[in-house]
Parts: structure tokens; sequence; C-alpha cells
């Protein structure tokens, strides 16, 4: 796993109960006060100004006086039951918990004991297995573990495609494509669960994600997810065919890290995208081709980062796109092919909108009521 994932404080367990004769005394204290408030109220709401004295005890008086008293023994009764019926009620739900947890790792042992085995088949069988003990995990830290065990699969070394014209190579490449759906597979279900509203079931919005270092030639699809916590690690990927979709996401405090990955003939869409606080790292990318589209984005805070990215074909889009208090940098890029282009962005607020595009950058995206150019195309040899 990536060192730079962000680390969740650890989840406590176990119980933490004080001791019941503490807590019993501390009950009685608190509930003598809260009774001798009542009373001091009600004394002076009545206005009262004394106490009328008796020199003999009547029987109705004595009879009074016999309630309160099984009042009050009632009344701590009743608190000790209330005090000890939610010390069982925890202990009932801490074992619960383990047998939750005790059984999670049981059927945890046997998925990666799948997820290990040399069939792809019962790999497949494995990656279903951990996604769905994800989904039923008792703490987050069980669900973040088999989010890390299905990236850590994506992420293990495969031999690559020997072709099908040798037919002395014709089971391994079979052996190969199998392989193949298995880890599409994985990141089919990635984005399947990252889709779903977070506090659903299902939803791994706000765990960690790092697939960091391996080769995407498939479709990833978070469409309409939020990334409001947590880090999603694409670092060092390349992205080789695929399809990456952001398209309606909203980045209101979560990180996705693109850096250092390189872009060959792929598409990566945040389409319709709202940045409220997100940060979107490209810085060291290379784009050899493809498309990154930020077309329609709006950006009301946050940044996207694309400092010392290599430009040698492709295209960078931020067509329609709004910013306002929002930062774009491209600080320390090179271009040697390619474009980035602003058509018809609009910004209504902020400062330092831009870096690293040359002189007055600011006049690349009007402000709300000017006049709106057609847009910064940079030529192949245009160098920041």
């Amino acid at each position: 796993m990536s060192p730079r994932l962000q680390r969740r404080p650890a989840e406590r367990r176990g119980l933490n109960l004080w001791p019941v004769g503490p807590v019993l005394a501390l009950a009685f204290a608190v509930a003598l006060l809260v009774a001798g408030g009542v009373f001091y109220t009600a004394w002076e709401l009545l206005g009262a100004r004394g106490l009328k004295p008796e020199h003999r005890l009547d029987s109705s008086t004595l009879f009074d006086l016999v309630k309160l008293s099984f009042g009050v023994v009632a009344g701590a009764g009743a608190l000790v039951a209330l005090i000890v019926a939610y010390r069982r009620q925890r202990v009932d739900e801490d074992g619960a918990l383990r047998d939750a947890t005790r059984l999670h790792t049981e059927r945890f042992t046997t998925a990666v004991s799948q997820l290990g085995d040399s069939a792809p088949a019962v790999q497949l069988g494995g990656v279903h297995a951990l996604a769905g003990l994800a989904d039923d995990a008792p703490t987050q830290a069980l669900r973040q573990t088999c989010i890390d065990v299905l990236c850590a699969y994506l992420q293990l070394p495969h031999a690559p495609d020997p072709g099908a014209d040798d037919p002395a190579d014709r089971d391994e490449h079979h052996r190969y494509l199998a392989l193949r759906t298995v880890r599409h597979t994985v990141l089919r279900l990635i984005g399947d669960h990252y889709r779903l509203p977070a506090g659903t079931h299902g939803s791994w919005q706000g765990c960690n994600l790092d697939l960091s270092g391996i080769t995407i030639d498939a479709t990833i699809n978070f469409l309409g997810a939020t990334f409001a916590d947590g880090l999603v690690n694409f670092a060092g990927t390349t992205f080789t065919g695929s399809e990456v979709i952001f398209t309606g996401a909203k980045f209101s405090g979560g990180t996705v890290d693109f850096n250092a990955a390189t872009f060959s003939g792929d598409l990566l869409t945040f389409v319709h995208a709202i940045f409220s606080d997100g940060n979107v790292k490209f810085s060291r990318a290379k784009f050899a081709g493809g498309t990154v589209d930020f077309n329609a984005a709006k950006f009301s805070g946050g940044s996207v980062d694309f400092n010392a990215a290599t430009f040698s074909g492709g295209d960078v889009t931020f067509d329609q796109a709004t910013f306002s208090h929002s930062y774009v940098s491209f600080n320390g890029a090179a271009f040697s092919g390619g474009n980035v282009n602003f058509t018809r962005a609009t910004r209504s607020g902020g400062n330092d909108l831009y870096g690293g595009l040359g002189p007055g950058p600011y006049d690349l995206i009007p402000r709300a009521g000017e006049s709106v150019p057609p847009g910064l195309v940079l030529p192949d040899t245009w160098m920041p």
C-alpha cells in the first residue's frame, strides 16, 4: 500500500465501563441534585415563606411520610435497574460486535484464499466475496481492509499477453484474458460501490482507494460520486485505452491523485463535476494522447494542479467551466504537442486562477459580465 494514503484513527474495540459502585453513587448524587433543584424552583414559584410546625404527628401525616419513603425507595430501585439495564445492553452490543467480527474474519480468510487461488474462476469468486464482506463489515476499519486487499490484487505483477499467434502460447493467452476479466471486475465493483450515496448499504465513499502504479485498460465509473473524505490514489498509474468517469462527481474535501500518471489514448472526464473544496492533482503527469475533459465543471474552491506535467499529445479542455475562488496551476508544465482549451469558461471571483501560463494569465477567463475570449489553445512549441 502507498504510504501517502491518509491514516484513519483506530476504532475503539471492547468496552470501557466504569465500576458499578462509583456509577451508582454518581447517579444518586445527580438525582438528589435534580430533585433539590426541582423542589427549590417549585418553592420559589409558589411563594412559600415557611413551614407550619406540627407539634403532634397525626395518622395522615404519618401515611404521607410512609408513601414518601416508599417513593424514594422505588425511585432508587428504578435508577439502579436503569443503570444495570444500560450496562447489560452495552455488554450485549459488544458481544454482538465480537461475534460479527469473528464471523467476518472467518469469511475474510476464505475469500482471501479464493483470491490467491491459481484458477481465475475461483479468484473471481473471491473478488465478489471480498466486495460483499466490505459491504457487511461491522466496522469502517474492516471495510477498509477488504478494499485494500482488492487494490493490492490489482497491484500484483502479472504476465503480459503472449498473443494468440503461436499455438504454443494459446493457453497462456487464454489465461491472460481470464485474469484480465478478474481485474476488470475489481475495477467495475469499485466504481459501483463509490457511486452509491454515502451512508447507504454498500457505499464505499469516504474510504481510501489505492490504485497507484497499476495499468488500467478498462472503464471505471464514478458518475455522481461524492468525495468528501479519503484519498483516491492513481499516482503512477498508466491509463491505456481506458475511460475514467467522474461526470457529475462532487469534490468537497477528498483528494484524487494522478501525480506521475501516464495517459495514452484514453478519456478522463470531469464533465459537470463540482469542486467546492477538493483537490485533483496531475503533477508530473504525462499526457501522450487522449482527453482530460473538465467541460461545464464548477470550481468554487479547491484546486487542479498540472505542475511539471508533460504534454506531448492529447487535449485538456475547460470549455464552459466556471471558476470562483479556485486555482488551476500549470507551473513548470512542458508542451511539445497537445492543447489546453478554456473556450467559453468564465470566472466570478478570486485571485491566482492560473499559474505558469505566461504573460497575462488572468485575462484568459473574464469576470462575470465581461466579454468571453475564444479560449486558449497552446501551440505545439509553447513553453511556460
